[in-house]
């Protein structure tokens, strides 16, 4: 595993851990994040703990036309009980995102450091956000990197039941509009995989992200 400097540069996917750990150190500048991303690698740490990066070995993501919505959401859109934007009050998603209670974490993995430097991405462009809304409150919504062919999702919320998927699930439709590849979910996520993500090999992810290869969709 590779120990970054001040210079800004990530070595190959291909030398990670097995755990999926490129490198250790560096910052969370624009310019080390935006490579990072486009080098198809991400960070992911506590607060406390030094900066790691990482690019697993299995790629969780959707593949747009394999959305999976199920009847019972279905019925939940249909009833128009949310109202959902995008890109309208990032930083509220983001605050959202880091302080909502989870079941399986004892912290938050967006540090106060994480925070600011997606928001700082946000304003030039690169960080966007979804957002769910009921009654005029935000109840749900997700945050990620737009490289313009791949959405690298980050984190989502919901206050209510069933808002984040409302967000995931309008998200992959617009994507699909706009001729995306794919959503990057980065890891194994049973939530999503009832969403129709899937687990692909690293290689195959690179190939895409580098656009080596394009997903032909066929409805």
């Amino acid at each position: 595993m590779y120990k970054l400097t001040n210079e800004l540069y990530f070595p190959s996917v291909e030398t990670a851990h097995s755990t999926g750990i490129v490198a250790f150190g560096g910052d969370l500048s624009t310019e080390r994040l935006l490579l990072a991303y486009q080098s198809g690698i991400f960070p992911w740490f506590e607060d406390g703990e030094e900066i790691t990066w990482f690019a697993p070995e299995a790629r969780m993501v959707l593949f747009l036309n394999q959305l999976k919505i199920s009847k019972s959401t279905r019925n939940v859109i249909n009833r128009n009980i949310f109202k959902v934007t995008f890109n309208t009050a990032f930083e509220e998603v983001i605050t959202n995102c880091q302080q909502i209670k989870r079941a399986d974490q004892l912290g938050t993995w967006i540090t106060d450091d994480m925070l600011n430097a997606y928001i700082k991405l946000h304003q030039l462009g690169y960080a966007k956000s979804v957002e769910v809304w009921q009654n005029n409150q935000l109840v749900g919504g997700l945050y990620g990197i737009d490289l313009g062919h791949i959405f690298c999702g980050e984190s989502m919320f919901s206050k209510v039941s069933n808002a984040s998927k409302i967000a995931f699930i309008h998200l992959a439709q617009k994507l699909k509009e706009e001729s995306y590849q794919l959503i990057d979910c980065q890891v194994y996520n049973e939530y999503l995989a009832q969403l129709g993500c899937e687990e692909i090999p690293r290689d195959l992810f690179m190939k895409v992200l580098t656009k080596k290869i394009r997903v032909e969709y066929h409805e």
